[in-house]
């Protein structure tokens, strides 16, 4: 998911690119189909409280509260969001219709369906008790409609406006708006109203039986976190201020929106697979605040020298991601480093195995990256 930005981060005759974007993507990535793992493999071997610390992150929340782990998905989703600037606004300077570049975007909502369908199995299960929603569904309802409304509102207080309405309607569906037998305000999986919109609208299997973490309403609330990622492409596009006050700017709203996420908290939990107000400003706080450092670091101060490892991910993100569930890199890894726990004990053979579940994902993408193959959506 891959889109057209450039290293420097002021405009240029060539095409525009985001050094810092691409790695923190491909750190995003990176801990999804493997860093945590290691994490995890490390914990068990050593026992350190620390390194327990760490590997507890590396797992969701069973229902309410925030890890790590919780951040991944959404941090990807505010990435994308990023980038919306970059691949809409360069092309409307070059006077490309907006119907075209509609056009493009409904496309690119359409890829990532498809993408999400296979992900799930639907060559190997068919349609009997399938589920049809998935995370790349979600990235592609996000992007399609937070580049909707960047595409003709083209300003950070329009942008502002629909992100404040979409949270704000998504607020009172969930607080408000009572459920049948339940009343409103309730945050259980079974009697939210997530779950009465989920079991109304969605055919085939809910990923939660009773709910889907990537049903209707999580859908439409997860919109705003890619649009909160539009509004710091905007300031970092933008040339209204030097790049080191750019970098404050994003992380000072990150701030601000963690905090406001724990004020409401209280009443309004965190919760993931609901995608409450809440948890969207927690996790849209945070990826604020990383990308403002990844941002300063590479683009403002220009430590570039140790991003390669995280670029070819990045660079590849739905590769990786298809790979690692059609590709069996565990079996592999196990292949070559399945001796180890004969030699060593069965916690360092673990260890040397999802380090070489890593190794074999990343070497698969260098050879694509020094080619110059990527698989863009």
């Amino acid at each position: 998911m891959t889109t057209e930005q450039t290293s420097n981060p002021t405009r240029t005759g060539t095409k525009e690119r985001l050094l810092s974007l691409d790695t923190l993507r491909g750190f995003d990535m990176a801990m999804l189909v493997g860093g945590g793992g290691i994490i995890i493999a490390l914990a068990n071997l050593t026992g350190w409280n620390w390194m327990e610390a760490l590997a507890t992150q590396q797992h969701h929340v069973e229902w309410e509260g925030f890890r790590f782990y919780d951040l991944i998905f959404p941090l990807f989703m505010f990435i994308s969001g990023v980038a919306i600037p970059y691949a809409i606004t360069s092309k409307v300077e070059k006077g490309v219709a907006k119907s075209i570049l509609l056009k493009k975007i409904f496309i690119r909502l359409l890829a990532l369906i498809g993408f999400g369908l296979l992900y799930n199995g639907i060559l190997s299960r068919g349609f009997t008790n399938f589920r049809y929603v998935s995370v790349l569904s979600q990235i592609g309802f996000g992007y399609f409609f937070a580049a909707l409304i960047y595409l003709y509102s083209r300003s950070i207080k329009g942008t502002i406006y629909w992100l404040v309405g979409i949270m704000g309607g998504v607020a009172i569906l969930q607080l408000f708006v009572p459920v049948a037998g339940y009343g409103a305000g309730t945050f259980e999986p079974g009697t939210s109203i997530n779950a009465w919109l989920d079991q109304l609208l969605i055919p085939g299997r809910l990923h939660g039986k009773v709910f889907d973490p990537e049903g209707v309403l999580c859908i439409v609330s997860a919109v705003t976190i890619t649009m909160m990622g539009t509004l710091a492409g905007y300031i970092i596009r933008s040339g209204k201020s030097a790049p080191a006050k750019k970098a404050l700017y994003i992380a000072l709203a990150g701030v601000g929106a963690i905090v406001v996420a724990q004020i409401l908290s209280p009443f309004y939990p965190i919760i993931k697979a609901m995608w409450t107000v809440s948890y969207v400003l927690k996790a849209g706080g945070v990826s604020a605040l990383l990308l403002a450092l990844f941002y300063f670091v590479i683009d403002v101060k220009g430590s570039k020298n140790w991003t390669l490892f995280f670029r070819v991910f990045g660079m590849n993100s739905i590769t990786i991601y298809m790979g690692s569930r059609i590709i069996d890199f565990h079996d592999i890894s196990r292949f070559f480093m399945g001796w180890t726990s004969v030699h060593f004990n069965e916690l360092w053979g673990k260890l040397f195995i999802v380090i070489g579940v890593l190794v074999l994902q990343w070497a698969l993408m260098l050879f694509l990256y020094r080619r110059k193959i990527f698989l863009r959506v």
